[in-house]
């Protein structure tokens, strides 16, 4: 059997593309998008420069799917929070996946803020309609819950920009909090303490600790 067919090309392609997005976000992270080159990127991913105009046409483009990918993987861990589900379980797994993110891919979390303290001029339209409607759709969940009496009030639309600012804080000043501790790096040791720390703290306040 050929192996070179419609599904094994498809494999092939999402890999490039994957490849190319993981060595965009560390450039874009280090140099910003003015800094940062195609070269450095082919560099960085170990591909020849026309394979990232193949695949994303110019350094903007590129950028623009490296900062919808970043989003897309943000909000992929709010699928745990439903009607149905038990509000400590489910806000304790999205604060562990969301910190977990800052530990595994941090220069997506520096990339994504350094676009929003420039003002957006990429992605303000993703934050007006896709991320507007998603946390309106889970603000609403939580609300429920309160509704029923599973959990205390709080303000829930201002429950994900402090779950975002508490958990982020990990990725964007790392070298702050490191500067602090005292560690050249941060031990798997350090990064449990760090979510447990957050964990408890945000179910404290909305009344779900123990």
């Amino acid at each position: 059997m050929s192996s070179s067919g419609p599904s094994s090309k498809k494999q092939i392609r999402q890999a490039n593309e994957s490849t190319i997005l993981r060595a965009a976000e560390r450039v874009f992270a280090r140099a910003g998008f003015e800094g940062a080159t195609m070269a450095d990127i082919a560099e960085e991913a170990g591909l020849p420069k026309a394979n990232l105009h193949y695949y994303f046409g110019n350094k903007r483009e590129l950028y623009r799917a490296v900062l919808d990918a970043v989003l897309h993987d943000w909000l992929a861990p709010l699928t745990c929070v439903t009607p149905e589900a038990d509000p400590r379980a489910a806000l304790s797994e999205y604060i562990r996946r969301k910190m977990a993110l800052a530990a595994e891919r941090p220069d997506a979390s520096r990339v994504f803020a350094n676009e929003l303290l420039h003002g957006a001029p990429v992605v303000l339209d993703l934050l007006r309609t896709d991320l507007r409607q998603q946390v309106l759709d889970k603000a609403a969940v939580v609300d429920g819950w309160m509704a029923a009496g599973r959990m205390a009030r709080v303000d829930s639309v201002h429950l994900f920009f402090s779950i975002w600012a508490t958990t982020q804080t990990y990725a964007d000043f790392d070298v702050q909090i490191r500067a602090v501790l005292g560690k050249d790096r941060l031990t798997a040791r350090d990064r449990q303490r760090a979510c447990d720390h957050v964990e408890a703290l945000i179910l404290r306040g909305c009344g779900l600790a123990g």
